[in-house]
């Protein structure tokens, strides 16, 4: 897909990297949602050496959590994730379907629909699965998912602990202008199409009117779901497979949420890294910057940290606007991880 969105854009699609189909990785876990009914849907990816870690003597096999944002899902980190345990075959990494998204929005969640909730599902599943990431990534609004469960728990979560935050601010979310995203307008037009439709093109042609890309109107129609059989005869044969309302309310919650606290008084052992995307310039303000770069200065001092690092060629579709990019940059932190890991064993 062409990386030059100039639409209203918000979601991010599919990263469609060359390794999508790599033979030493595995799905590990793709759990029937009504097993694990009150948590999250999930997948396990792991590479092919992950298996040796499952001895007594080794606790906390390594595991990274990889979260997406506003009407994504976890597919939108499968072939990247493939990718990652490709090249760090000792590792595992825990795809989730977020609350109201994707195969969790079937599992009813109590509100409130916040950043600080959704945070806490994925903490609650972790647990569940006995895990203790070593790594959190976050994508947008999982960049702050992120955020809040380092904010949350000191355990599950190891010491240390990565977190990158990917095209996300800790404070304010600024939309951007005329020609750029915006994600709320996406999400309230999507509220008032019928629950159900009798094509996708009719989704798309009803999104390209509204002066949204084409790009985005084809991928959010991806989350579309046929309702009755095929071969069924049906005026409305396909259906949405999140909760509009619920994440209507998580993207307001993206947007009131302030996190700053943690970034500028981060815990002893987290070391928090900030990804810009080059062409959203937009979501960044001057200010937050340079907050961001004096909390380096502070974090070096209190035993914890924080970084800043810029993706070039790429806006807020990190992972589909510049997949190799974001592999390099991403890549020192399980190659540090796992040196870190092979001194203490």
């Amino acid at each position: 897909m062409s990386s030059n969105m100039n639409s209203r854009s918000l979601v991010c699609p599919p990263c469609n990297c060359a390794q999508m189909a790599l033979a030493d990785t595995r799905i590990a876990y793709q759990p029937d949602v009504d097993k694990h009914a009150g948590v999250l849907a999930y997948e396990l990816v792991q590479g092919n050496l992950w298996n040796s870690f499952m001895d007594k003597s080794i606790p906390d096999p390594p595991t990274a959590v990889l979260l997406h944002g506003i009407l994504g899902s976890r597919k939108n980190w499968g072939s990247f994730a493939k990718r990652l345990a490709h090249e760090f075959p000792m590792w595992q990494f825990l795809l989730v379907d977020l609350r109201c998204h994707g195969d969790s929005a079937s599992i009813k969640k109590r509100g409130p629909h916040t950043v600080a909730s959704t945070a806490l599902d994925v903490l609650k599943l972790v647990v569940q699965l006995r895990l203790t990431p070593r790594v959190l990534v976050g994508h947008s609004f999982g960049g702050k998912v992120a955020l809040s469960m380092v904010e949350q728990a000191a355990k599950p979560l190891a010491r240390p602990v990565r977190v990158w935050v990917l095209d996300a601010t800790p404070g304010k979310v600024r939309a951007g202008g005329d020609g750029e995203d915006h994600p709320a307008e996406l999400i309230e037009f999507l509220r008032r199409m019928p629950a159900q439709v009798s094509s996708k093109v009719e989704v798309v042609n009803a999104l390209v009117k509204e002066q949204f890309s084409v790009d985005v109107a084809r991928w959010v129609a991806t989350n579309l779901r046929r309702s009755s059989p095929l071969g069924q005869q049906s005026s409305s044969n396909f259906s949405w497979t999140f909760d509009l309302n619920g994440i209507s309310k998580m993207y307001k919650s993206y947007e009131d949420t302030n996190l700053w606290s943690v970034v500028e008084n981060v815990p002893r052992g987290v070391h928090i890294n900030f990804l810009k995307a080059e062409r959203s310039l937009h979501r960044w303000a001057l200010e937050d910057l340079k907050r961001i770069h004096s909390a380096e200065e502070l974090a070096a001092d209190e035993g914890g940290g924080v970084e800043m690092h810029v993706l070039e060629d790429a806006g807020h579709w990190v992972h589909a606007d510049n997949p190799d990019g974001l592999f390099r940059i991403l890549s020192s932190t399980f190659r540090i991880e796992t040196t870190i890991r092979g001194m203490q064993d």
